[in-house]
């Protein structure tokens, strides 16, 4: 049995999502279009938030980096799984494989600290209204972006770090479509159960922390709303919360599926339907949601449109 680590390391193989050829086309033609709407939704999310003067606020601030976060990892997920089902070659470096996992953590990480923070801010407009400027200050917005991006950096780096320094033996055959740590975990002879505790709490600390916020705001915006005597008042302060639940409903339950569980439960077909879903879909999903539910953004592309047709005249 051959045994080698990242100073000798020929490459890895990755799995094709599907090995038949006319469903490689099919699929191959669908991940373009997805990615394409995916690349358009949140470039127009990110423009449309920074031509209009009205969306300035931390709401709006931490959405046009949530654009950036989903374009980001499915930036770093999609174009590669298009070449595999397109290209003969499905085979890729130590140093490409463990780029692409180091990038995507980064990305994923950060995105749930965002998330959590786009819940606080929610309840801070709902519960402290009076008090939501001096509280959500640019200040306080730029740091607490900085501590998601900060997050996401230092939690790959340990990830990548301690995953790449175990032994691989005989196969090099990743049973995944991309380089995610359970396939590349499962192809180690060494010991894994220290980088398993690793990883588990870097993930488990940080789903943790997105979980206890999240629902810790939403039980106070629920309670606030409660007292609200009137229906359409209730009615605009859910409003402006069903677009951010709908999204981390989607989102955190696929994680919670894919990464809270050991080595040994690890299911190609189950996990590949789950990663599909969290590293394609969603990325394409969320600027349809928060677009289509935010009266805000949508009187925003109005107000661009009609700005735009009065200067040609």
């Amino acid at each position: 049995m051959g045994r080698w680590n990242s100073t000798s390391m020929p490459g890895f193989i990755l799995m094709r999502l599907t090995d038949s050829a006319e469903t490689q086309l099919v699929l191959s033609l669908l991940l373009l279009l997805i990615y394409l709407i995916t690349g358009l939704g949140n470039l127009g999310m990110i423009l449309i938030i920074r031509l209009d003067p009205q969306l300035h606020t931390p709401m709006y601030f931490f959405l046009t980096h949530l654009s950036f976060l989903d374009l980001s990892y499915s930036t770093v997920i999609t174009p590669k799984t298009l070449q595999n089902l397109l290209t003969s070659t499905k085979s890729t470096s130590f140093l490409g494989c463990f780029t692409q996992l180091y990038f995507f953590i980064v990305f994923v990480a950060a995105e749930c600290f965002l998330l959590s923070w786009m819940a606080y801010d929610r309840y801070v407009a709902i519960c402290r209204p009076l008090h939501y400027p001096a509280i959500m200050s640019t200040r306080l917005c730029c740091a607490l972006l900085a501590v998601s991006y900060a997050t996401g950096f230092v939690d790959s780096t340990v990830n990548v770090f301690y995953i790449s320094r175990l032994d691989f033996c005989d196969s090099n055959v990743i049973q995944h479509f991309f380089c995610d740590t359970s396939p590349i975990l499962a192809l180690s002879c060494s010991d894994t159960y220290k980088v398993e505790i690793i990883i588990f709490i870097c993930a488990g600390s940080n789903l943790v922390f997105s979980l206890i916020t999240i629902p810790g705001s939403y039980l106070s915006i629920l309670s606030t709303i409660l007292k609200i005597d009137s229906t359409a008042g209730k009615k605009k302060a859910f409003s402006t919360c069903a677009s951010h639940l709908l999204g981390v409903t989607i989102f955190y339950s696929t994680m919670i599926f894919t990464y809270l569980k050991p080595k040994t439960s690890y299911s190609l077909g189950k996990d590949q339907v789950a990663s599909v879903f969290y590293t394609i879909f969603i990325p394409m999903l969320n600027p349809l949601i928060y677009s289509l539910r935010d009266k805000q953004v949508k009187k925003a592309v109005v107000r661009i449109m009609q700005k735009k047709a009065g200067s040609r005249q």
